[in-house]
C-alpha cells in the first residue's frame, strides 16, 4: 500500500483538532461531492479519497496509528504484538532483530518464534531458531520447519440503505460459507472500511487465522442526499404559499415536521434544521443538520379568470 498522507488530503496539520478536522472535511465534501459534481470525472475519486482520509484522521485509535506506522497502520496490532515479544524474551534471548527494511524476527522465549514483513507475519513452533532460519534460508543440512502462516484476509461488501446505515442494527453476514454476525453502528459512510480480526481465512500449521475488511456500500437516497453528517433535501411549494407564507411539511429520518415558510420565500431559499441530520459515528446523541431547500412550483392549467388576475397584479408593478 502506497503512503497517502491523510493530513495533506484534508488541507489540515498534523496537530490539527478533531473540530479542525470534521470542518475540513465537511468543507471538501461538499465541494467534491460526485452529486454536485456530475460533469467531473475527477470528483468521485476526489470525494472518496476525502471519505478515506477522514475515516482515519476522525477516529482517534485509527489517528495514532496511523501517525506512528504511516501506510502500515492497519497492521499496527501486529507490530504491537512484535514489539511485547521482543520486550518478555529480554536480552538474554532471541528477543527480536530485524533489518532496516522493517522486516524482524522474534520469540516469546518459549520456542515460538515469528517473522514479519511489512505487516505479513509469520509464526510458529519449533525446536529453536535454527530450524526455522534453515527454512527461510535454504539450509536443508538439518530437518524441516513447523512455520505457520497466518490466513488469507477476506473482503466483502455489504450494502445498505442510506435509513439502515442511520440506525445501529444487526445483520448476519455469510463469507467464505460461514454465516458472521456483526453489529452496525449508526452513521457509518459509504466506502468506509471495517476490520473483524480473526475471520478471515484459517492459518497454516498454527499460524493466526487473517482478517475479514467489510466495505459499507450505501445506496443513494430517493429523499435526502449525505455529505459527511449533513443531510439535504429539496421541497417543493406552491406559488401562494411562497408568495403568502404558510405551514409546510418536511421529511426527515424520524418523521414529518411543520415549518413555517416566510412570506416572499424566493426559489432556492434554504432552511436549516440543526440536529436533524445524520447520526455522528460512534457519537451517541449526535447527530448532523438537515438542510432544506425550497422550490418554487409555477401553476399551471390556469382559467382565464386566473390568468386576469396576474395581469392585473403584473399591471399595478
Amino acid at each position: 500500500m502506497a503512503y497517502i498522507d491523510y493530513y495533506q488530503v484534508l488541507g489540515v496539520d498534523k496537530t490539527a483538532s478533531q473540530n479542525d478536522i470534521k470542518k475540513a472535511f465537511r468543507k471538501l465534501a461538499r465541494k467534491y461531492h460526485p452529486d454536485l459534481n456530475p460533469n467531473d470525472s475527477s470528483a468521485k475519486d476526489k470525494f472518496q479519497a476525502i471519505n478515506e482520509a477522514n475515516e482515519v484522521l476522525s477516529d482517534p485509535e485509527k489517528r495514532k496509528k496511523y501517525d506512528e506506522y504511516g501506510e502500515h497502520w492497519k497492521h499496527a496490532d501486529e507490530f504491537e504484538a512484535q514489539k511485547r515479544a521482543r520486550q518478555e524474551a529480554g536480552p538474554g534471548g532471541f528477543g527480536g532483530f530485524g533489518s532496516g527494511s522493517g522486516a524482524g524476527y522474534g520469540t516469546d522465549g518459549n520456542g515460538s518464534y515469528w517473522y514479519s514483513s511489512d505487516g505479513q507475519e509469520f509464526s510458529g513452533h519449533g525446536g529453536g531458531f535454527s530450524d526455522f532460519f534453515e527454512s527461510m534460508f535454504g539450509n536443508r543440512g538439518r530437518g524441516s520447519s513447523n512455520a505457520g502462516f497466518r490466513g488469507q484476509d477476506y473482503h466483502a461488501d455489504l450494502n445498505l440503505s442510506l435509513r439502515d446505515a442511520a440506525q445501529t442494527h444487526k445483520q448476519v453476514l455469510t463469507v467464505n460459507g460461514k454465516n458472521v454476525r456483526i453489529t452496525i453502528p449508526a452513521g457509518v459512510a459509504n466506502g468506509q472500511v471495517i476490520k473483524l480480526k480473526g475471520y478471515g481465512g484459517e492459518g497454516v500449521n498454527g499460524g493466526p487465522a487473517g482478517d475479514l475488511y467489510i466495505t459499507f456500500v450505501i445506496a443513494d437516497d430517493p429523499v435526502f442526499k449525505r455529505l459527511g453528517d449533513d443531510l439535504y433535501v429539496d421541497v417543493p411549494i406552491d406559488l401562494y404559499t411562497a408568495i403568502l407564507g404558510g405551514d409546510q411539511l418536511v421529511d426527515t429520518l424520524d418523521g414529518k415536521v411543520k415549518l413555517k415558510v416566510k412570506p416572499e420565500t424566493q426559489n432556492g431559499t434554504k432552511a436549516l434544521l440543526k440536529g436533524k441530520g445524520f447520526p455522528v459515528y460512534k457519537k451517541e446523541g449526535q447527530f448532523g443538520d438537515l438542510i432544506v431547500t425550497y422550490s418554487v412550483k409555477l401553476p399551471t392549467n390556469l382559467t382565464e379568470a386566473q390568468k386576469e388576475l396576474f395581469r392585473k397584479l403584473q399591471s399595478m408593478n
